[in-house]
C-alpha cells in the first residue's frame, strides 16, 4: 500500500515554499490595507517563520518554532476583513505557481484554523 503524498510534497515541497513567500509577500507588502501591519518588520525573519509556518501547515517536516500565534498578533487590529484579504493573496499566488484550486483549497482551509489566534477571537 502507497503512502499518500502530504500536501506539502504535492504542492512541490521545500523548492515551491521558498518561491512561494517572497513572491506571496510582495503582493501583501503591496496591499495598501495589509502593508502597513509590516511597517516595522524584519522581512527576513517574516520570511522565516512564514516559510517554518507554511511547511508546518502543510505537512512537511518543520515544525514552526515562533512564538504562539494569538501572542504575535494580538493587539494588532487584524479583523477578518484583514486576514481574508491575507489569504486572498496567497490564493492568487499559489494559482500563479500552477497550483490546481483544489490543493489552493487545501493550503487555505489549513491556514483557517488559525484564523482565530491571528484575528484575536481566541482572547
Amino acid at each position: 500500500m502507497q503512502d499518500t503524498p502530504s500536501l506539502y510534497e504535492r504542492l512541490g515541497g521545500e523548492e515551491m515554499i521558498a518561491a512561494l513567500i517572497p513572491a506571496f509577500y510582495a503582493r501583501v507588502l503591496a496591499d495598501p490595507e495589509l502593508g502597513p501591519f509590516f511597517k516595522h518588520a524584519s522581512i527576513d525573519k517574516l520570511h522565516a517563520m512564514q516559510r517554518e509556518f507554511f511547511v508546518m501547515a502543510t505537512g512537511g517536516p518543520i515544525e514552526y518554532t515562533g512564538r504562539p500565534l494569538a501572542h504575535v498578533h494580538h493587539g494588532r487590529g487584524i479583523t477578518r476583513h484583514h486576514f481574508a484579504r491575507f489569504t486572498g493573496h496567497l490564493v492568487e499566488t499559489l494559482l500563479d505557481m500552477e497550483v490546481t484550486q483544489a490543493e489552493a483549497d487545501e493550503v487555505i482551509d489549513r491556514i483557517n484554523a488559525s484564523t482565530n489566534d491571528i484575528v484575536g477571537a481566541s482572547y
